[in-house]
Formats: structure tokens, C-alpha cells, sequence
């Protein structure tokens, strides 16, 4: 290990994992670390022995519940927005190649201690029990004003300057009521809390429009797609893409110590007595724990069920959004408090509450252009560009 690279990466989660990709493309010498002997970190997929240790220690799964192996239990379920950033990555990087995907069958939103089906579009507003008539049609002028909304055409903005009024502002023109508001704030525009309300409109309107594209895409009862054998197949994905590009990985390697020089820069990463030097270290909060502050905590819990959700059209994949406000509750998140340029550690965030990978994605980015100084164009797919290149 007594090496010298251009970027040590230490966590094999889903951000460092892509980061990890996208470096070693670019060419640079990449060394890749966890402290697990298996790849994922907080994005891991566990089979139900694997779960059982790590929340039941020594105790046996119960035999009813079958196989072990035909389980992947995600220790952060997500799903993928079908026309969301992570798919562009993807495409971008052709690590679909490794992976395969189905459509999620629909998705569903807690309301006055019921589960409905998220009107997507105005002629699914009509129908939505979860608003009277009157609202529908409110509700159905809202949807048509979003799904027309083009940010370069004036004429769409129905005198509504959406990067000057906030989301309050908007929906008070349609005079929707406050439950119709929580499931478009929430189910479909997917915010995490109420905060949106006060922020600028055009978010709002590009998250909605957002669902409906992704909805549109594959055609399917929801907007979202997933990996056929869980998310814990996404970092080992784009670890494959790192190790063909030349990135070195090394699991079950205990105590990696972050080595600093005498004005604060990192130099190296030590584990089991060996240094590899660095001029860049990338990782997750949980290796540099001096570096990042608490900001919050997410509540998350396993439930191994026997039969579809009531209330879902039997689907054997769903998303049910449970709004805050129908929990009477308002939503350990880690952020990083360091200064990258002038220590060189760069940390990622933990994983956020939200139900897609957005503001993962936005993350990696942010961090992608920290560490090389470019900004990454998803535009270009990587595959065909090198192709083109031979």
C-alpha cells in the first residue's frame, strides 16, 4: 500500500462510489477503502442473515420467512426518479450496463388516516378522492398552469413571476385548500417540510414537473425505477466502472487513519501499520468525524411483510408518502464543517430523508467540482464519446 495517489477515497457508499467512477475516468490514480467487508456503507443491501446480525446480533432469522439470499433489504430505501439526475449519471457513465431495473408500481400518500393514489396529472385530479369537487377543479387549473409552465415562454406564466413569488404566493392564485397544498408539497413535489412554502415558486414547479416526466417516461403507475437485486447494487456498480478505469479497491481495512502535515493538509491514509500517500482524501462523515457537526435525524424502520399494502391495487412495489403534518411531527444527519481548500478532505453529507436520489446526486456534483474544478456534462454519454475517440 506504500503508494502515492492522486485521491484516496475512504466508504464505499453510493456518493464515493460515483465520485470514486468518475475520478478514475478522468484519469486520475484512485485508491478506494472501507472499513466493511462488503461494498455500500449506509447504501448497502443486507440478505436477511446479514440484517439479523447487525440489528439482532447473534440471533437466527425465523425459517418461516424463507431463504435468506432471496432477500435485499436496502438500509436506505430510496427509489430512482425515472427522469430524475441519477439516471442521467448513469447513462452518462454507461453503468447501466452492469445493472437492471424495474418499474416501481405506484405511488401512494397518506391522508386523514387513509392511502390514495397521487393524482398526477389534471385528468387524475378529477378522479382523486382526496379533494371535493370544487377543489378538483381547482386543483386540475393548477396542474394544467404547472404542465404548461416554460420558464423561457412568458406567455405560460399567467403573470406569475415564479423566480420572485414564493410557493405560498403561487397557490394562493388557485386558492387550493391546506390539504391539497400537503399532497402536492409533499407527494409530489416530494419536499421534506413545510419550508418550500416560503421559497422561491420555480422549485416547486420544476420538482412537479420533474414527477410528471418521470412518470411519463417508462409509462408506468409511478415515476420511480429500481435495481432488480436492491441499491446496494448501485455502488458496486459504479466501483466496476472505477476498477476498468484503473481505481484500486480494498475492503475490510480497519482504523483508516486520515494523516495531516503540519499546516493542515492531508498527506496520506495509514491502516494496519501501512501509508498510502495522497494528495486528496474523499469520505463519508462517519471517517472524519472532527470535520462534520450533527444537523439532524432521520427515523427509519424495517417491516417484512406477508401481503401488499391495503389500499394500493395490490402492488408489489410502492412509495407511500406520509406528510408531516399527517404524523403530527416535523422532520443522525451529518453535514461537512471543513474548508476543502485548505485541507483537501472533501465529505460528503449524509443521506438525507427524501425517497429519491436527487439531492444525493447534487451532492456528488457539488463535490466533483470541488475536487477537479469541472463542472461534469451530463449531456455527454461516455461510452459513445470513447467509442468515438477509437
Amino acid at each position: 500500500m506504500d503508494e502515492e495517489y492522486d485521491v484516496i477515497i475512504l466508504g464505499t457508499g453510493l456518493k464515493e462510489c460515483i465520485l470514486s467512477g468518475l475520478l478514475s475516468v478522468d484519469g486520475l490514480k484512485v485508491l478506494h477503502m472501507d472499513r466493511n467487508d462488503y461494498y455500500g456503507g449506509e447504501s448497502t443491501s443486507l440478505n436477511l442473515i446479514q440484517l439479523w446480525k447487525k440489528f439482532r446480533g447473534d440471533d437466527k432469522p425465523p425459517p418461516h420467512l424463507g431463504s435468506s439470499k432471496d432477500y435485499n433489504i436496502d438500509m436506505n430505501p430510496k427509489f430512482i426518479m425515472a427522469n430524475g439526475m441519477l439516471v442521467r449519471v448513469l447513462i452518462h457513465t454507461d453503468v447501466t450496463k452492469y445493472l437492471y431495473f424495474k418499474a416501481v408500481d405506484g405511488s401512494f400518500v397518506f391522508n386523514k388516516a387513509k392511502v390514495h393514489k397521487v393524482p398526477s396529472n389534471d385528468m387524475e385530479a378529477l378522479k382523486s378522492p382526496l379533494m371535493g369537487i370544487f377543489e378538483k377543479r381547482r386543483a386540475r387549473k393548477f396542474f394544467i398552469y404547472v404542465q404548461d409552465y416554460n420558464e423561457s415562454d412568458p406567455k405560460t406564466h399567467e403573470g406569475l413571476d415564479l423566480t420572485r413569488v414564493t410557493t405560498k404566493d403561487m397557490i394562493a392564485k388557485f386558492g387550493l385548500d391546506d390539504n391539497t397544498v400537503d399532497f402536492i408539497g409533499h407527494a409530489l413535489a416530494l419536499h421534506r417540510d413545510d419550508r418550500y412554502l416560503s421559497e422561491l415558486a420555480l422549485d416547486t414547479v420544476k420538482r412537479m414537473k420533474l414527477y410528471a416526466e418521470s412518470l411519463a417516461r417508462f409509462q408506468g403507475g409511478s415515476p420511480y425505477i429500481y435495481p432488480l437485486y436492491g441499491l446496494g447494487e448501485l455502488p458496486q456498480a459504479f466501483a466496476r466502472l472505477s476498477a476498468v478505469y484503473g481505481g484500486t479497491y480494498m475492503l475490510n481495512k480497519p482504523e483508516c487513519k486520515v494523516e495531516f502535515d503540519a499546516e493542515g493538509k492531508v498527506i496520506g491514509v495509514t491502516s494496519e501499520g501501512e501509508t498510502a500517500k495522497c494528495k486528496k482524501v474523499v469520505c463519508d462523515p462517519s471517517y472524519l468525524p472532527g470535520k462534520v457537526r450533527k444537523v439532524g435525524k432521520v427515523a427509519r424502520a424495517i417491516t417484512i411483510m406477508s401481503h401488499p399494502i391495503p389500499s394500493t391495487n395490490d402492488s408489489q412495489s410502492v412509495q407511500v408518502i406520509l406528510p408531516q403534518k399527517q404524523l403530527g411531527r416535523k422532520s443522525d444527519i451529518y453535514e461537512p464543517v471543513n474548508e476543502p481548500t485548505l485541507d483537501n478532505c472533501f465529505v460528503s453529507t449524509s443521506y438525507d430523508a427524501t425517497t429519491h436520489f436527487e439531492s444525493t446526486v447534487v451532492d456528488v456534483l457539488n463535490m466533483y467540482t470541488l475536487i477537479t474544478g469541472k463542472v461534469l456534462d451530463l449531456s455527454v454519454n461516455l461510452s459513445a464519446a470513447s467509442a468515438a475517440e477509437e
